[in-house]
This record gives structure tokens, sequence and C-alpha cells, in this order.
């Protein structure tokens, strides 16, 4: 059985492979083609002081010492019942330590960031564990024993992304709970080390589910002005304010290419090789993940070096200058991607949330929960554990047809229909 995510797949009616490329052509062409010809000057970015504001009441209640604490509380009281199922909980299939990470934290952090912005950066109980113990000790969050870096960037985010996409696509037994206990130790003292080390803006950095909600955040319809007023924006505003740093491509391109290695690590002619080949299945897939993600890197590079060769750009400038553009096409593809497999496994993981130890309780009043199709058309799959800018329009349309290709019968030569988690 093919593990997708970490919990199992999802597949929804397949629809033909024909109709679903013409109709994604269609769809991107005519898109692209009118924001080419109506959408000529910049239109995005900066505060709009003329924009409505929150009322009042909500002003002052979120500006206020005790909102910030209130996020922090829910942050770590939620880490919390987390750890109650992973360390204390039976390792079997109704433990719901995999689904709460990989489907409602992982998955789920898109949706809450896109409607209240950055929330892990709230949230963190990280976060929260490095500010109590500085308040404890007399220090300064922000100030570790060095500075950190200016050339840091995002790489430690990217790796730590890396790290966390190969757990969810690669690595064997990825839904025991050693495996994910080992992971998140791992990355609770790497994050926290670096805290200690470079002061609280460590996570603003280091982090990868606090770059990663911060990223999809700057999407948010309500944020916070330069005067500190909170108001309601054009969502591309906040994106169109994100300067470039070291990192931030990359960043972006391991999102799309872990996503599009997911798509096409459920076709036929890949499943055969990894069962066929004498190389280790997470040796393959590792490498598998790579190349992906290294392709579709050399694809943006060279489209936004044409890009930037034809707009007398400064060579070598393009790609981050223009990577913010790239970030709601990889989110608007993740948001279609885990659509099934959140609704889904994500009530079902809730019912389960209500008894971590599998002792017959019901907790949280949710054990009895009936999950609803909610628009969509199931079939579960057997449970398992385990400036001048022509060259890169006609790469981001082409993008979500090519990675969702193996996903449709008629797709690649000699695939079928098959179970697929997108």
């Amino acid at each position: 059985m093919l593990l997708a995510h970490g919990v199992g797949g999802r597949q929804d009616l397949p629809i033909p492979f024909s109709a679903v490329l013409i109709g994604a052509a269609l769809a991107l062409l005519v898109s692209f083609v009118a924001l080419g010809a109506l959408w000529k000057e910049p239109r995005l970015g900066g505060d709009s002081p003329g924009a409505r504001s929150l009322p009042a009441a909500v002003q002052t209640a979120m500006s206020a010492p005790a909102w910030r604490w209130v996020w922090r509380i829910a942050g770590l009281v939620a880490a919390a019942y987390f750890c109650i199922g992973l360390i204390f909980g039976p390792d079997q299939a109704d433990n719901p330590t995999a689904g709460a990470f990989y489907v409602l934290f992982w998955v789920g952090l898109v949706p809450l960031s896109l409607l209240f912005g950055p929330v892990w950066r709230r949230l963190n109980p990280l976060r929260t564990l490095h500010l109590l113990a500085c308040r404890g000790l007399g220090r300064d969050p922000e100030l570790g024993l060095r500075p950190l870096p200016p050339g840091v960037g995002y790489w430690p985010a990217c790796a730590g992304l890396f790290a966390f996409v190969w757990l969810e696509l690669v690595a064997p037994e990825r839904a025991t709970l050693p495996v994910i206990g080992a992971w998140l130790a791992a990355y609770a003292v790497l994050t926290l080390a670096g805290a200690v080390v470079f002061g609280s803006r460590w996570f603003d950095h280091g982090d990868p589910f606090e770059v990663y909600s911060g990223l999809v955040g700057r999407l948010a319809p309500a944020a916070r002005r330069g005067d500190g007023v909170v108001a309601w924006r054009n969502s591309l505003d906040g994106m169109a304010g994100l300067r470039p740093a070291p990192g931030q491509t990359t960043l972006v391109v391991v999102l799309l290419g872990s996503t599009m290695y997911d798509s096409l690590s459920n076709a036929p002619v890949w499943v055969r090789f990894v069962q066929e080949s004498a190389v280790p299945a997470p040796v393959t897939g590792t490498a598998g993940l790579v190349i992906v993600i290294a392709l579709v890197l050399a694809a943006y590079r060279t489209a936004t070096a044409l890009a930037g060769r034809w707009g007398a750009a400064r060579p070598g400038t393009t790609a981050g200058e223009i990577a913010h553009s790239i970030v709601p096409i990889a989110v608007g593809y993740i948001v279609a991607h885990y659509y099934t497999l959140f609704l889904l496994e994500g009530q079902r993981t809730i019912a389960l949330l209500s008894d971590p130890l599998d002792t017959g309780a019901d907790w949280l009043g949710t054990a009895g929960w009936t999950i609803q199709a909610l628009g969509t058309t199931p079939r579960e799959s057997p449970p398992s554990r385990s400036r001048s800018s022509s060259s890169v329009t006609c790469w981001a349309p082409s993008w979500p047809t090519i990675a969702r290709w193996p996903c449709f019968p008629g797709g690649p030569p000699s695939s079928g229909r098959f179970p697929c988690s997108c």
C-alpha cells in the first residue's frame, strides 16, 4: 500500500485527462493574457490610508498584551495535548498523532494563515517557552549570545522545510510514534538552540513552520499597517511588499517541488520502479524528491533569467525580485492538492483526538463525529500506518497542469486509474 502524507491517501472521482488539460489550459491562458493586457502598471504594495479599518473595539482587543498571551497559551495547551498521544498513546492506527501532525497542523496551517495572518508566530510553543525562560532569567529575548548574520536569510528555514517534506513523503515508518517523536525532538532542540545563540529573531529565519506561516500569512485579508491600525486590504498587497532575501526563492521552490513530487510519486511507473529497484525505497525517494525540486528550481531560474534579459534587468536579480509572485501560485496549488485530505482525514483526526490514549474516552466530545463528504466524492484507500516577464508567464500557467498530470487517467504513458492523494 502506498503511504501518502504519512497517513494514507484519498482520491476524488477521476476526471478525463483530456477535459482537465483543455479546461486548465483555457482558464490559465485567458487569465494570464488578460493580466498581461490589462495590468500594465504596479497597483499593489504599501499601506493604503483609505482602507477600511477594523472596529475600534477589535483594534483595542488586538493591541492589548492579553491578546498575545491568549494565542501563546492556546499554543502551549494544544502542544501539551498533542504530546499526550505522542508520548503516552499506543503506537497503532487509531492514535491521532500522525493525523494531527500531518493533516491538522501542516495542512491546516495554510487556511489559518490565509485568514488570520502569520498565526504560527503567535501560537509557536517554542517561541513562548523561549520567552518565558528569558523573562525568568531577566534577559531580553531578542538578544542572543551573538547577532544573527545578515546573510542567513531563509536558508535555515529551507533546510527545516526540506527535512519536514522528506519526513512526510519519503521517510520509512513516518506515521509511527517513534519516527514522529524523534523528528519533533530534533526540531525542538535545534530551534531552541538557535534561539539561545541568536535570540528570538532566529524563529523568523530558522523555524520552518513559522517562516511558512508568515509567507502564506502575507495573503491574509487584514493586516496591521505601519501606523499600527489593523485594516482590510487587497490580499496581494502583503505579498507585493515582500522584499528579496537570501534563500527566499529556494524556500518557495521547495514548497512547489515537494508538492509536485507528492503527485508524481503516485504514478504507476514510479511505484513500479521503486518496488522493483534493488536500491532501498528511502534512498530512491530521497533522490526523486531532490531531483524534482532541482528541476523546478532550474526551470524557474531559466525563466527568470530570460525575463531579466528581455527586461534589461541586472543579471541574477530577477529570480529574487519576482519570487513573491510565485507564492500565490504555490499556495493555490497546495490548497487544491490537500483539499480532500484536509476535509476528510481532518474530520477523522478530530474524532480520534477525543481519545488519544485509546481507552474509550471522549474528552473532547468528538468521538462520535460522523465524517461528512462536504462536497467531495471520496474514495478511501485501505488504512495504512505507514518588468518583462513573458517567459515567467509561460512557466507559471503550465505549472499546475504539469504537476497534476499523473493524477488523472490517460496522463503519462501506462497510467490508468490509481490511488492518488492529489
